[in-house]
């Protein structure tokens, strides 16, 4: 496996500065966003489309440091039924398009989050159907069968026009694949393209273990994030891990995105790293850096040094 990392962190630096600074830091490949919940601080994707000298002069800046793109990456709600999702429906067929345009074969984002029925206006995360009320089962029997199923073949077809091999979802919160088993469920219905970017990070504080995770998705693994949680003590034992404070709030949140290593420790990132290897997985590992409570060079340079000495080589 290899490192890359995912861009928006620096999205502060200018495209080529944003490349130096990884290559310097032994980072070959990126992973960048084209548009969604991102300002896509470094791909115009309408100008790449649109010109070929653009798409030259952009993929000469990568070759002349000796880097690719380890994936595109248009994370999102396309499902969410407002202008904005359907914005971000828009930027996941024309990243397709400038994928197969840059000759880059993985995409990833999310899987996205339908409201509960055709009248409602706001994406619905139901996450018990147990028994109770009944009515969420058909709700969420909706939200597959009359909204995800549909758009996904529609994607995964046009995807397939445009030479993508592999569309990675990431397995995060409020959406409808957010762990293996819904991402079965979905890759059952529109085929093989479909797999998960396994993030560790997410897996932990909705309660899962990555590696037990890596072993049962197989070959399903499409893409991993290089990112970590820690699960606060004193506050997660009280209350819990469902937390609705925003993000910058760390001191009181009872779990925080950190840099990697700061969470768990380099032993366990080894071990993942080894299992997910075991399953066949031999490409990019994409460090997602978003530790609020350091720097972004320091929250980068933390996780660049930790990633280098667990990925699995």
């Amino acid at each position: 496996m290899k490192l890359s990392c995912c861009t928006d962190s620096l999205g502060h630096l200018a495209f080529e500065d944003m490349l130096d600074y990884l290559s310097a830091r032994g980072v070959k490949a990126v992973e960048m966003t084209t548009g969604g919940w991102s300002s896509a601080p470094h791909v115009r994707m309408d100008e790449l489309i649109a010109s070929a000298d653009a798409r030259e002069a952009f993929l000469g800046e990568l070759s002349s440091r000796g880097m690719e793109i380890a994936a595109l990456n248009c994370s999102g709600n396309p499902l969410d039924p407002s202008e904005m999702g359907q914005d971000h429906k828009a930027v996941s067929f024309k990243t397709m398009e400038l994928a197969g345009l840059l000759g880059v074969k993985k995409i990833v984002m999310m899987s996205g989050l339908p409201p509960a029925s055709a009248e409602d206006t706001v994406p619905n995360w139901i996450t018990y159907t147990v028994s109770w009320p009944p009515i969420l089962k058909e709700r969420l029997d909706y939200q597959w069968n009359d909204v995800a199923i549909p758009y996904w073949k529609e994607l995964v077809a046009h995807a397939e026009k445009h030479g993508v091999e592999k569309i990675a979802l990431e397995n995060f919160s409020s959406m409808l694949v957010y762990n293996p088993e819904t991402l079965f469920r979905l890759r059952n219905a529109v085929g093989p393209m479909v797999g998960l970017n396994l993030d560790p990070s997410h897996m932990i504080w909705m309660g899962m273990d990555p590696i037990a995770a890596a072993r049962n998705l197989g070959d399903a693994i499409h893409h991993v994030h290089g990112k970590d949680v820690r699960l606060e003590r004193g506050l997660v034992d009280v209350n819990g891990l469902l937390e609705t404070k925003v993000v910058e709030d760390t001191a009181n949140r009872t779990w925080n995105y950190v840099a990697v290593g700061c969470g768990q420790d380099l032993q366990w990132w080894k071990e993942f790293f080894s299992v997910v290897r075991m399953t066949g997985y031999n490409d990019y590992v994409s460090l997602e850096m978003e530790d609020l409570t350091m720097s972004v060079e320091a929250g980068l340079e933390t996780s660049i040094s930790a990633l280098q000495q667990s990925i699995s080589r």
